[in-house]
């Protein structure tokens, strides 16, 4: 079972398609009990990172959504759901992050010549050629809608990068945890193939 986890945070039933049209059974919820009993553990949004925070907290999801994320289930976090894992983001200066993963969030530069937000198809260089990318050619196309980005990460648990006027990681992998920049759930057959690595995993 995949749960889903329901903040307000939106974009929950695109990726509950994405699922559905796997075959893979899955709920959106913030039932405590059941995101702790999921043996795979999605953490979608769009929005901003303060919001998102804030909600997490009111409804008592951010020591759950950790324990998910501390490598006893497999967990997959999707655009905010990414930036929401390290522990602090350009866009909500005085908000502490979940801190699961080190680093910042930071926001593209409107010096790039290049459209803020970054938004559309991009390819990924592949870094992790398991996990959620196995299978999954170099250079694959996946579909972006973001302002703020994870610029500088740890090398041990970047598994993609993109350009947009700059190097980012846009993705991540430890262990059963990994998260996107991308939305997998609209990027056609290359996101329903890491889709499916992530449940099968």
């Amino acid at each position: 079972m995949v749960a889903i986890i329901d903040y307000g945070a939106g974009n929950l039933q695109s990726v509950k398609k994405a699922l559905d049209f796997l075959g893979c059974e899955s709920i959106v919820t913030d039932d405590q009990a059941v995101i702790e009993s999921a043996s795979h553990v999605i953490l979608p949004g769009v929005g901003s990172f303060g919001d998102a925070m804030a909600s997490i907290r009111s409804r008592g999801l951010e020591e759950t959504i950790k324990n998910a994320a501390s490598g006893n289930q497999n967990f997959l976090g999707i655009c905010l759901g990414l930036q929401l894992l390290f522990e602090e983001s350009d866009e909500s200066p005085d908000v502490e992050g979940l801190g699961v993963f080190k680093g910042k969030i930071e926001r593209f530069s409107d010096d790039m010549g290049l459209k803020v937000p970054h938004m559309g198809w991009n390819s990924v260089s592949i870094k992790q050629n398991k996990g959620i990318f196995s299978g999954i050619e170099e250079n694959s196309y996946f579909y972006f809608v973001h302002s703020f980005c994870l610029k500088d990460a740890n090398d041990e648990i970047v598994a993609g990068k993109t350009e947009y006027g700059i190097d980012f990681c846009c993705a991540v992998q430890k262990g059963k945890v990994c998260a996107t920049q991308f939305h997998p759930e609209k990027s056609g057959e290359a996101g329903l193939k890491l889709l499916k690595n992530f449940v099968e995993g």
